[in-house]
This record gives structure tokens, C-alpha cells and sequence, in this order.
């Protein structure tokens, strides 16, 4: 790995001042996760891409970084060489959901291994759709148990877009009554349930990521569960419109322009 050198210390150093009394960061999680397939780039240019998203988080004192499960030892080792308090998260069965519930918690208990301390679960929304509460119910209890005995934070990705008003209602709050009889109403508390991937192409054209009237939704059905709004997340109005639907954690690729007040231009 890179070591940094002393302009990029001396440039971290200066942000987190000019940024120490805003502590809008405290809320992002800064995402980063498209292949460099997705990309159009080469993996070393992927590379350069995931650096310098974990440099920026740490520079403007945002919350977590999230990165795909290749990259949670690169940003694990950067984070102690810089001895930063920002946390490394990673998503599992992404972006689909529908991988089966050995690979998901070989998945998660190799990025527990690699250092991660938030783990991003896709649920199974599929089998949620097609009546296979199953599936639902064990992928849930034995994810968030395996997280929460390692002291992590859980997320559920219910891909809300995909979902129907009554779906979100309806996954949200059975995730919530599934998360509380395997850890207990406590342990729930560091338990979230989040709207999507960010990958998810809806038929009709809409909004693929968060909307305000998904995290409202969610967030009536889910305590003592939190709820995190990703995807679509690009201003300073976006973030606290989720934040006032209920939201606790944001999601987004444009983490620096939404501390400096500006709009990202992505649409990513």
C-alpha cells in the first residue's frame, strides 16, 4: 500500500480544521462502490478512485467509508496509518440479494476477518416478494447475529424502489420484530434498515435510490431500528430532507460536495 506522503497529511490536517465545527459528516457514509467494469476504467485507475475516497472521508471527519469487500484491508490499513476515527463498511450479497445464505455469511465473516465495522446486508427482497418469509427470517436473524456478536453495526438493504408502499412497510417492520427476537430490543439499536443499493434500475423510469416518503415510511415501521437513506442523496437539501424523513445515516458518493454546500453532478 501507498504510504502518504507529507502533502496529503498536511492537506488532511487543514480540511478537518476548516470543517471541525460542522459535523454534518457525522451523518455519511461515503460510498464507493462501482466495479471497474461498471466504471469504464481499469482496475488500477479503480484503485487511485478507492484511495482517494478514503482520504477524503477522513479529511472532512465523515462517518464510515463503503467500499465492496475487496477493499475493506486497503482502507482498514489507511485508516490506522493515519490513525483516523473513521469506520470501514461493506456490502454483502451485493447488489442482488438473492445469493444464497452460505455465501453471505462466508462473505460477511471474511470482511469481519479483513476489519469492517459495519456490515451492509442486501436482504433477500425477492423472496420477500414471492411469500418466502423463510428465507427472510434466517438470512436476518443469523447475519445480524453474527455482526452483532462481533460488536458491528447491521444494515438491511430492502431495495425500496422495488418494493411497493405496503412491501416497504410490511419488510421493514419484519425485519424489526426478526432483528429484536434473535439479539434483543438493546442490541437492536445498532441495527439499521436501509432503502437501496443504488444499483437498482426501476421499471417504470423512477427513482431508483431514496425518497423521502420511503425513509418516512421506514422509519415509522423500524424503531428501535434506525434507518439509513442511500442513492440519489446529492445536496446539502437532499441529506436533511432524509434527515427529517427519519433518517440517521446518508448514504452517497458526493460526501465532499454536499460539507462544502454544493450539488453533486453524478448520477451515482
Amino acid at each position: 500500500m501507498e504510504n502518504f506522503i507529507k502533502e496529503d497529511i498536511d492537506r488532511i490536517n487543514e480540511l478537518m480544521r476548516l470543517t471541525e465545527e460542522d459535523n454534518v459528516g457525522e451523518y455519511i457514509d461515503s460510498t464507493y462502490l462501482k466495479t471497474s467494469e461498471q466504471a469504464g476504467i481499469s482496475d488500477d485507475e479503480t484503485r487511485r478512485l478507492i484511495t482517494k475516497t478514503i482520504q477524503d472521508a477522513m479529511a472532512h471527519n465523515m462517518k464510515l467509508v463503503m467500499l465492496r469487500p475487496e477493499f475493506v484491508t486497503l482502507a482498514d490499513q489507511m485508516i490506522k496509518e493515519y490513525d483516523s476515527d473513521l469506520l470501514v463498511g461493506t456490502v454483502i450479497g451485493f447488489p442482488n440479494g438473492d445469493n444464497s445464505l452460505g455465501d453471505k455469511m462466508d462473505e460477511a465473516l471474511q470482511a469481519i476477518e479483513d476489519g469492517v465495522d459495519e456490515l451492509d446486508f442486501v436482504v433477500d427482497y425477492k423472496a420477500f416478494k414471492n411469500g418466502d418469509l423463510d428465507t427472510i427470517r434466517k438470512e436476518v436473524c443469523e447475519g445480524t447475529a453474527i455482526g452483532i456478536g462481533e460488536g458491528l453495526v447491521v444494515k438491511w438493504i430492502i431495495e425500496s424502489a422495488a418494493l411497493t408502499t405496503d412491501e416497504i412497510a410490511g419488510l421493514t417492520s419484519l425485519i424489526r420484530d426478526i432483528v429484536i427476537q434473535c439479539v434483543g430490543e438493546q442490541k437492536a439499536g445498532n441495527v439499521f434498515v436501509k432503502t437501496s443499493t443504488g444499483f437498482y434500475n426501476s421499471e417504470d423510469g423512477g427513482p431508483g435510490g431514496a425518497t423521502v416518503d420511503d425513509v418516512s415510511i421506514m422509519s415509522i415501521n423500524a424503531g428501535p431500528l434506525k434507518v439509513k437513506a442511500s442513492g440519489g442523496i446529492y445536496s446539502r437539501e437532499d441529506l436533511e430532507q432524509m434527515i427529517d424523513a427519519g433518517a440517521s445515516r446518508i448514504g452517497t458518493s458526493a460526501g465532499v460536495e454536499i460539507i462544502r454546500g454544493e450539488k453533486a453532478d453524478t448520477d451515482y
